[in-house]
């Protein structure tokens, strides 16, 4: 295995990389006297008094200085742009920086609030995009509103209940498997359904006969992942279709996996009525982090008019936003997060059809050669573009914290729960097969370690092992925490 310590950037006493107020305690004030600001004591300021200050105090640090420190943090982290990051489910692919230039091209920096009349290219940008995302899913219909793919869902499942509750039917129940995204079953739980959890089969798909006996006249809707959590595509996905659809309820699409069948196969021809597409899982825009992201939602054409408001939509004299008839409202202001739409579209129109397709091959064929080469098993199979390995008697956790210490970022472990000790592995199309084989070796020689070298890894990142329970539940995430210290 190649040697690797991630940066420690260090002062005298040990700390850390210091703030950029304790890199220099020299102060240059912003918006006073003696450095040109406005000293005209205007009070027009729309924001009240305990908003506004007079002046701003920054640390007077040079430019290289500045660049050095963030350089230097950059350096103590791991990202995308530093090596594989194979997080089964939440797909890392790493984003093309020419999407980057594109969305800062200055005649996309639009104000929202903006006379329809005047930004007919912006709308136009949108109108292309919800045409691609719904060819590319076998959708009538698209919103680009939703600002994340968890707002996405959510946005879903309220179409589906402003459809049910249009046709005098009332529906109680969302049936989600056991296997799927933890925002399901909250995002049925949000739009006010009992959840039914759905068991898998011994081949880890769904059960045909756990799902007959939970379908029924309560059930709104199914949500459903394919290829599933475990990289497994539902091979009888029109029998449960049918089975849905029978029953009066609807059949929803969640698109985390959809970087498995671009160009291969679309949702909307498996019987799928709504489906939220990841674009920063399938079309490389940045993951939004709470935001901001972006989650469209593409529907057949029945439930059209359900579409959040507004939405675009081509006409005689252009292109213009209107109100869909029966529109469930507004999930976000003005047209939804507009610069990571630009990178979606970018990232769609150099690809192509041809690019597209090829993508979901290598995602297929990456993830199926690095299981090839793992000393771990994998339960189930054949998988498409990602994989569940079981570490077996060895922690998953501990296996995760030791392959940083070989340079690479772990999977998702621990779950799906239904592969014991589980490691979900997705390396997606962008990994070379020389990336692939230093995963492999991360996992092998993490896979031949003792207990005791795993409980103590990881040996060589900046940070140690810390308390991921305090940090999940009471996080600092203002540099002003320090000071409770």
């Amino acid at each position: 295995m190649t040697d690797y310590d991630q940066a420690r950037w260090q002062t005298g006493d040990g700390r850390y990389e210091p703030l950029l107020s304790e890199k220099d305690t020299t102060r240059v004030e912003i918006g006073g006297a003696g450095d040109g600001g406005d000293e005209s004591g205007d009070d027009d300021s729309p924001l009240p008094d305990e908003l506004t200050r007079d002046s701003l105090e920054l640390p007077a640090l040079s430019e290289p200085e500045l660049a050095r420190h963030y350089t230097r943090l950059s350096q103590m982290n791991y990202g995308v742009e530093s090596g594989p990051y194979p997080l089964g489910s939440c797909t890392m692919k790493y984003n093309p920086s020419f999407t980057e230039d594109v969305a800062a091209d200055p005649n996309g920096a639009v104000h929202p609030d903006r006379d329809d009349a005047t930004v007919e290219g912006s709308l136009e940008l949108q109108y292309r995009l919800q045409d691609y995302l719904g060819r590319i899913g076998g959708m009538d219909a698209v919103t680009l509103q939703p600002p994340a793919g968890a707002a996405g869902e959510l946005t879903g499942i309220l179409i589906a209940k402003a459809y049910h509750e249009a046709h005098g039917n009332d529906r109680s129940e969302v049936i989600i498997p056991a296997s799927a995204h933890g925002t399901n079953f909250a995002s049925a739980a949000m739009a006010g359904y009992d959840v039914v959890e759905l068991p898998s089969g011994d081949d880890g798909r769904v059960d045909l006969d756990a799902l007959d006996a939970a379908v029924g006249e309560d059930t709104a809707a199914l949500m459903l992942t394919n290829p599933n959590t475990v990289g497994l595509f539902e091979r009888d996905i029109e029998t449960i279709a049918e089975m849905v659809h029978d029953a009066g309820g609807l059949l929803y699409y969640d698109g985390a996996n959809l970087n498995a069948l671009l160009g291969r196969a679309r949702p909307g021809d498996m019987g799928f009525d709504i489906m939220h597409y990841n674009v920063h899982k399938t079309f490389a825009t940045p993951h939004g982090g709470g935001g901001p992201g972006a989650g469209p939602v593409g529907v057949v054409a029945e439930l059209a008019d359900y579409l959040p408001r507004p939405h675009v939509r081509e006409s005689d004299a252009g292109y213009e936003l209107y109100d869909p008839e029966s529109s469930i409202g507004k999930l976000h202001g003005f047209h939804g997060n507009w610069l990571v739409l630009v990178k979606a579209y970018a990232y769609i129109a150099r690809l192509g059809d041809a690019g597209l397709r090829d993508a979901s091959a290598k995602a297929v064929l990456n993830a199926n050669y690095l299981g090839s080469q793992l000393d771990y098993d994998i339960p189930y199979g054949p998988f498409h573009h990602e994989f569940a390995a079981s570490t077996g008697e060895q922690d998953a956790a501990d296996v995760a914290k030791r392959m940083l210490d070989y340079g690479v970022h772990p999977p998702t472990t621990k779950w799906p729960e239904m592969v014991p000790e589980a490691m979900l592995t997705e390396p997606t199309e962008v990994e070379s097969r020389e990336t692939l084989d230093d995963l492999a070796r991360a996992f092998n020689a993490a896979a031949g370690e003792d207990d005791a070298t795993l409980a103590d890894a990881p040996h060589a990142t900046t940070a140690r092992r810390i308390d991921q329970v305090s940090a999940a539940r009471t996080p600092r995430l203002s540099w002003r925490a320090l000071d409770d210290e």
